[in-house]
């Protein structure tokens, strides 16, 4: 039986695995970066082991330092979580080399299963249906088509191609992004189907010749080819879910698959579906089977790797519906690029547990209150799964437990989320791999535009009872207040998206508000959805942390949390942040007009143009990796290329110059 197991991942993964060891009695050991020191999974393992280097990201990567660890801590199983070495037939190989228990698939399997070409021609042997696929461009003949990396998957190397000119760039930016992620740029092209499904299948298998499939799941909505809403069972027409059950034990039995793993399939609208990839780990989304079969799957890997037999029938019943969405460090003003920072509050309400089987709300996360978010791994913070006995009490429950949720301090997908699982076409299972693209409005943030006064107010009130509360002398008089009329107090605050909004209001001799008004030349052009005359507004309560005010005769509450000159402000209507600035700003250098700055810490990996090279608004400039993705910068007006100060090869943190353009009539 296994007695001490290491786990060679970092984040959710590993400290899910670590709350299964502890119900188990089995001891646990930690591996991680410099970066990865204080994080919460480190703190909560029995023993923790750093693995020496730079950067952070590739000490993961190091079998010679992971096998160490294990010796030295007299580990005697290695469980590899997902991502990093979790698919290195390699890895796999080596574990059991050192006469430790490897909890996964064999190596054969990873390697048969890893290439995704060869596993493609082994599983139409196996009857399995396919779509068309190039491994060589100049072959495609069929658009639209779906470049892929070989080697990898969760969104690494994908590109959709519509137009044949435009295959030969997409492949050459696939094959660099799967080199980065995977260390492996071979790619090929597959036939892309319009308003298909992805729908997967959880299979099992043990030492015993038993493959079994454990549900599917449905993960169609996907940005960048990432998964970010998943749910089970999901919902198919009558007949799908038996054939698709029996091709993913068809495909497990093909390779005498052992362990946990998934075989995904694209279902298209006719009904008729095709084999993708078959992950022979554990999924992210692994939460929503265990949520419906009440299975702890990292229990059976366990028992499994220990040559037991699996105890569960061929088709465990399922009960529910369980919906899960990827939180993830994302700035929506940005383009919803991977954002980072430090969590000054990391709160969901509502929460009935984590990392195991939960009914109700489970929050597997890998970040608390405190961490610090950077560039080094995938943005992924954490996941939130609701269970419900039906799809509908699971999306509401889960909605409105993300919109409650406190997230301070770093920008994230929060409201994209909300706006997904609120939507009538979710609602009623109208959802598909293009779901984001036809359905723009989830990209709006919750908090309408004519909210963003009331939080702004709430925030200087909570601010001022802030500063009272402080006085040391006459702490109880309102503040700012005179015996007779004066002028009002002054508030300017900065927004996310680069704007300003000057809040003005007069307290009275009771501490009620007076009269209160924001600038519009400030806080933008007033529109039909934020007028510039504010609503009457009566002051209930304001202390430090919350604000009570009656707005035309409705009240609200408005939660107030201050880090620094940033204020949180999370009302009913949602989440503001502002940034206070202050009432007499020191002087600053002049950025150069045509600046393009980095929008996060990242590496310029390359540089298309040159100085004094004319450019037209669009133009491709220089390619920014950051968080395993590349990110293009591009020209934002017709003009010459003035600057670059940072070569192929720099490293940049947020806000550096990355290039100048000057603003000038360009030749078309």
């Amino acid at each position: 039986m296994i007695r001490k197991l290491l786990v060679a991942n970092r984040g959710e993964i590993a400290r899910r695995v670590f709350a299964t060891c502890r119900a188990l009695g089995v001891a646990t050991v930690a591996v991680h970066s410099d970066a990865d020191a204080d994080a919460p999974y480190v703190a909560e393992a029995d023993e923790a082991v750093r693995l020496p280097g730079n950067p952070p990201v590739e000490t993961y990567l190091r079998i010679d330092l992971i096998l160490d660890a294990a010796r030295r801590t007299g580990a005697d199983a290695v469980h590899p979580g997902y991502g990093f070495l979790a698919e290195h037939a390699g890895f796999a190989a080596a574990v059991t080399d050192a006469g430790l228990t490897w909890v996964g698939p064999s190596a054969g399997a990873i390697a048969a299963m890893g290439d995704k070409i060869a596993a493609k021609e082994l599983l139409a042997g196996a009857g399995l249906p396919m779509l068309p696929t190039w491994t060589d461009g100049d072959a495609v003949t069929d658009f639209p088509v779906l470049v892929k990396a070989s080697a990898g998957g969760g969104g690494r190397g994908m590109r959709i191609v519509r137009d044949p000119a435009d295959l030969p760039a997409a492949v050459d930016s696939a094959r660099r992004e799967a080199a980065v992620a995977f260390g492996d740029g071979t790619v090929f092209v597959e036939r892309y189907v319009d308003r298909g499904r992805h729908v997967e299948v959880q299979v099992f298998g043990d030492t015993h010749g038993t493959v079994v499939a454990l549900g599917e799941r449905d993960c169609s909505i996907q940005r960048r080819h990432q998964k970010i809403v998943e749910e089970a069972p999901a919902v198919l027409p009558d007949g799908v879910r038996e054939r698709l059950h029996a091709a993913a034990v068809a495909a497990g039995r093909a390779v005498d698959y052992v362990g946990a793993g998934t075989v995904e399939f694209l279902l298209a609208p006719s009904g008729e579906f095709f084999f993708l990839e078959m992950n022979t780990r554990l999924q992210v989304e692994h939460p929503v089977t265990e949520a419906v079969t009440g299975l702890d799957l990292v229990r059976l890997q366990l028992l499994v790797a220990e040559g037991g037999a699996l105890p569960v029938p061929a088709t465990p019943p399922v009960d529910g519906h369980a919906i899960e969405v990827r939180l993830c460090a994302e700035d929506p003003t940005q383009g919803f690029r991977p954002a980072t920072g430090t969590l000054h509050r990391f709160a969901v309400p509502g929460v009935a547990g984590g990392f195991t089987p939960t009914r109700g709300l489970r929050l597997d996360s890998g970040v608390g209150t405190g961490s610090t978010v950077g560039v080094h791994y995938d943005s992924m913070l954490a996941k939130l799964v609701a269970w419900a006995p039906t799809r509908a009490e699971a999306a509401r429950s889960l909605a409105g437990a993300l919109a409650r949720a406190e997230l301070h301090g770093v920008a994230t997908n929060r409201d994209l989320l909300v706006r997904v699982l609120r939507s009538a076409e979710f609602g009623a299972a109208q959802v598909d791999t293009g779901f984001l693209d036809a359905h723009p409005e989830v990209f709006a943030p919750l908090l309408p535009a004519d909210r963003l006064p009331l939080a702004a107010l709430a925030a200087a009130l909570a601010g001022a009872a802030a500063r009272r509360a402080a006085a040391p002398v006459l702490g109880g008089l309102p503040s700012g207040w005179r015996n007779v009329p004066a002028l009002p107090q002054v508030v300017r605050y900065a927004t996310p998206p680069g704007d300003e909004i000057e809040v003005r209001y007069r307290l009275d001799r009771r501490g009620g508000l007076a009269d209160w008004s924001t600038d519009p030349t400030i806080a933008g052009p007033a529109t039909a959805d934020a007028p510039d005359t504010p609503p009457v507004v009566e002051l209930v309560s304001a202390a430090p942390d919350r604000v009570l005010l009656d707005v035309a005769g409705v009240r609200r509450v408005f939660r107030v949390h201050r880090a620094g000159s940033a204020v949180f402000v999370d009302g009913p209507d949602g989440a503001a942040e502002l940034t206070e600035l202050p009432r007499f700003p020191l002087p600053c250098a002049a950025l150069a007009v045509g600046s393009l700055l980095a929008p996060l810490p990242g590496t310029v990996t390359r540089v298309h143009v040159e100085a004094g090279q004319r450019v037209v608004v669009g133009d491709l400039l220089l390619t920014l990796e950051a968080m395993k993705l590349e990110h293009p910068v591009l020209a934002p007006t017709d003009g010459v290329v003035a600057d670059l100060p940072v070569p192929a090869g720099g490293q940049v943190e947020t806000g550096a110059v990355l290039a100048v353009v000057n603003p000038e009539e360009a030749p078309r």
